[in-house]
């Protein structure tokens, strides 16, 4: 099951060896513990005193703390879609809110609106579809009204559309252009510029880099540890003058990176990776630590108040399943147990032959 870190069958290495059958001790490789196969002990084969271990209760968490870094999130581009001249860049580290120019072209604004859809038609009468409706749910915030909500662009749309077109300056055809609006989630952080005011817009060149407005920090993930990542999942992060707050998984998406160039000139294979933003109870507590570097605790799986053994304590019985030697006097008896999440070196075990503070043996 994702994120119980059960410990896989020991099949993969070869069929249980059954007691009494004359063999050396082999080991699994690869597993978690590297659990030894059960064997016959007996006092020709002691060499010393067999290691022993406590049955403990405790709280088991299969938990990992990775590098993030603390700043406003994912970094986007806003792309030219109207040819023309940039006649306009707002400043970097500036806030732009809805119904704002992101830039202006021929002196004309590209405006910024709220949503996930981008924007990649012209809106006109006889237009449907989500887009439509998230174009009008805009133009309602905006305080444009005369139109109903829904996925149709009507003529009420357009004469709406006039009026928001006139306050703008723009031409009042009614239609809304391709490459007139911009979509983002909220309001906007911006970051960089990557073109100069008087430059020629070409579509698909790049205007200006933007990130959302709200202190977050940004983890990249190998895609082996995605059973981490989980949104709304709670996280802790320690800031690097040592305090630990409190945070929440927001977003989680998989991010390709391309490859480095070689010494050849061609790029490496890209690379695959979980990019995770982490957003704090208090985000006043991230203030001051601008591009700064974070230890971020995920925790996949926990499991409270279960009895746990060492892993190296486990045997694989020859029968199948799993047990563990039990310390009886001067003499030791195997019990089968049921295994639970793995994690920290200690496994979880329940059955009726174990409970807590009696001894198990380790194996050599």
């Amino acid at each position: 099951m994702a994120g119980d870190r059960r410990h896989p069958t020991l099949a993969a290495a070869g069929r249980p060896r059954r007691r009494g059958r004359p063999a050396g001790r082999r080991r699994r490789r690869g597993g978690r513990g590297g659990l030894r196969r059960r064997r016959r002990r007996d006092a020709a084969e002691a060499s010393g005193p067999a290691a022993t271990a406590a049955i403990t209760r405790q709280t088991l968490a299969d938990a990992q703390t990775a590098d993030g870094e603390l700043g406003y999130g994912a970094t986007r581009t806003a792309t030219a879609k109207l040819s023309g001249t940039i006649t306009g860049l707002p400043a970097t580290g500036s806030t732009v809110r809805r119904g704002r120019a992101l830039y202006l072209v021929d002196n004309e604004e590209v405006v910024l609106l709220y949503g996930g859809l981008p924007a990649y038609r012209t809106l006109a009468p006889g237009v449907e579809g989500p887009d439509v409706a998230q174009f009008e749910r805009n133009l309602k915030a905006l305080g444009y009204g005369g139109f109903t909500v829904d996925d149709e662009y009507t003529g009420a749309t357009a004469d709406a559309v006039r009026d928001w077109q006139e306050d703008l300056g723009l031409a009042e055809t009614g239609r809304v252009e391709q490459g007139r609006i911009v979509y983002a989630d909220g309001e906007v952080r911006v970051e960089s510029h990557q073109a100069d005011v008087g430059a020629l817009a070409q579509p698909g060149q790049a205007v200006l880099t933007y990130t959302g407005t709200s202190r977050v920090v940004t983890v990249e993930l190998d895609v082996d540890d995605q059973r981490l990542a989980k949104r709304n999942a709670k996280a802790t992060v320690k800031l690097p003058d040592g305090r630990a707050v409190a945070g929440t998984i927001s977003t989680v998406e998989t991010v390709i990176q391309a490859g480095a160039a070689g010494a050849n000139g061609q790029s490496g294979e890209a690379e695959t990776k979980i990019e995770v933003t982490v957003a704090v109870a208090d985000p006043k507590a991230l203030a001051g630590f601008d591009q700064a570097s974070a230890d971020v605790t995920f925790t996949a799986s926990e499991r409270r108040d279960v009895l746990t053994v060492p892993v190296a304590a486990l045997l694989a019985l020859a029968e199948g399943g799993y047990g563990v030697e039990v310390v009886d006097g001067d003499a030791s008896r195997i019990v089968a147990v049921t295994t639970g999440l793995f994690a920290d070196g200690r496994v979880e075990v329940s059955g009726t032959g174990v409970a807590e503070g009696m001894t198990v043996v380790i194996p050599a």
